[in-house]
């Protein structure tokens, strides 16, 4: 008995830690949480979000798998301390104990005080005497709030238990809470879903954001933590990740997303089975070929440029000869039609290109044609930019406008920059489709998927592909 007394006493000293992660041995193990800055899976379980692509990263630099438990952020800090994973990374700040190790910083953020734009905004701490804030458990917000509600009278603190911070957000949206608290990464990405949501006040001060690498972690994989976080500041990987995240969250302004959600409402379930119906024939999803109709035309489906485009989707008349459309303005030639370019202008690409690249790179052929798009790929060569990259050609497609790079081209000058302004836009749209509209799928598609769950079912080892 005193034997089993002692062992349960030297726990710590007792558990064995994970294995050095190794090829073919070893996957990292990493704790993580559900966010817009960290982790997300969509519809068929595709995970992504930008700590969740540097701990791919990573992981592909140690030649190893990655398994992800994926927990809240009130375990983050127990899991850890109990062995359970090589790293933490959620969007983490250095704990106050200093016997827990954490990498360099990724970056530095703080906390926002949000409320509605028509309420009285708070200018300082003091005003928040009296009131009931809402914050996200377990986050560093509810760490800050908690220690303001101990120095300011009558301050509540709510935590909520959701993972989906834009629902609590939604929330001072339509004004059913008063005040919350966020990360001020998230602002820009917020502002896309809540328009009406603004930042009055800074509650903290700039704080570092980390992986966590708990008490005591293998000598070598803090090393190379480190040394990874550290070149990736150097040579572009980070701020290429940020841009893909976060650099078109800062396009549209308050009365453009005000007017897409109020389309969302009238227009756009006229035209949804229209745009279901162009995913089933191209496979591109539904609310992703909306997004650009939308770009294009606002859902008109009469609309007509200067420049002789027309219809919904804009198509030019050699484009529509070309995808045997008959009638420009009936949206249901065109939308089909148009997802149908897009792939084409996707397939023109080198296989190397990537998805989400791939797909933003396609718009903007879409935008200012497949020879002035192929124009800009010469240019990008030409001064040593990745022609394959959207984070390289935003700042290529430009150029196209500058008479010493277009008066060497046969295609002659375009506007570059309106393409790179159109892609943006279209990824703001998306993002806002895939918060409020289902994904689609087709009859065909659900009994295929069902056929699929059968045949992989006791007793069955193949799943039909």
């Amino acid at each position: 008995m005193s034997l089993i007394i002692f062992v349960a006493g030297c726990g710590d000293w007792l558990r064995t830690p994970l294995p050095f992660p190794t090829p073919a041995q070893h996957d990292l193990v990493v704790l993580t949480s559900v966010g817009p800055l960290t982790y997300n899976s969509d519809e068929e379980g595709s995970a992504s979000g930008l700590e969740h692509d540097l701990v791919e990263a990573f992981a592909l630099e140690l030649g190893v798998g990655v398994k992800y438990i994926v927990v809240p952020p009130s375990q983050i800090a127990p899991q850890l301390a109990a062995g359970k994973a090589h790293l933490a990374a959620a969007w983490l700040s250095p704990t106050t104990d200093p016997r827990i190790k954490s990498t360099p910083p990724l970056g530095t953020t703080h906390d926002l005080l949000v409320q509605h734009e028509a309420s009285l905004p708070l200018s300082e701490k003091a005003e928040l005497a009296g009131k009931t804030v809402h914050v996200m458990a377990g986050s560093r917000q509810a760490a800050t709030m908690q220690k303001l509600a101990r120095e300011i009278s009558d301050l509540k603190v709510v935590e909520e238990q959701s993972d989906d911070i834009i629902t609590m957000l939604e929330a001072v949206g339509n004004r059913q809470i008063e005040l919350a608290v966020i990360d001020s990464d998230m602002e820009d990405i917020a502002n896309q879903f809540v328009p009406s949501m603004r930042a009055t006040l800074t509650l903290s001060d700039e704080q570092p954001i980390v992986w966590l690498l708990g008490e005591a972690p293998n000598s070598e994989l803090q090393a190379r933590t480190g040394e990874f976080i550290e070149r990736v500041q150097r040579d572009g990987t980070m701020a290429r990740l940020e841009d893909r995240y976060f650099g078109h969250a800062r396009r549209l302004d308050q009365a453009d997303i005000v007017k897409f959600l109020g389309q969302i409402e009238t227009t756009l379930p006229k035209l949804r089975k229209i745009f279901q119906g162009a995913q089933s024939l191209s496979g591109l999803d539904w609310r992703l070929i909306a997004a650009v109709a939308y770009q294009e035309s606002h859902w008109d489906s009469n609309a007509t440029s200067p420049t002789g485009v027309r219809g919904i989707m804009m198509l030019t008349e050699e484009t529509a000869d070309r995808l045997n459309v008959s009638n420009r303005l009936d949206p249901k030639e065109s939308i089909p039609a148009g997802a149908k370019y897009i792939n084409i202008l996707k397939d023109n690409l080198p296989p190397e290109a990537l998805e989400p690249d791939r797909t933003w790179l396609a718009l903007a052929a879409y935008n200012i044609g497949p020879g002035h798009f192929n124009a800009a790929r010469t240019i990008a060569k030409q001064i040593g930019a990745d022609p394959l990259a959207w984070y390289e050609m935003k700042r290529v497609l430009p150029l196209l406008a500058k008479p010493k790079y277009y008066e060497r081209l046969k295609s002659g000058r375009a506007r570059g920059g309106e393409a790179v302004i159109l892609v943006e836009n279209i990824r703001s749209y998306y993002d806002i489709l895939v918060r409020h509209e289902a994904p689609y799928q087709s009859a065909t598609a659900r009994m295929d998927k069902l056929i699929g769950m059968q045949e992989s079912g006791p007793g069955l080892k193949l799943k039909r592909q």
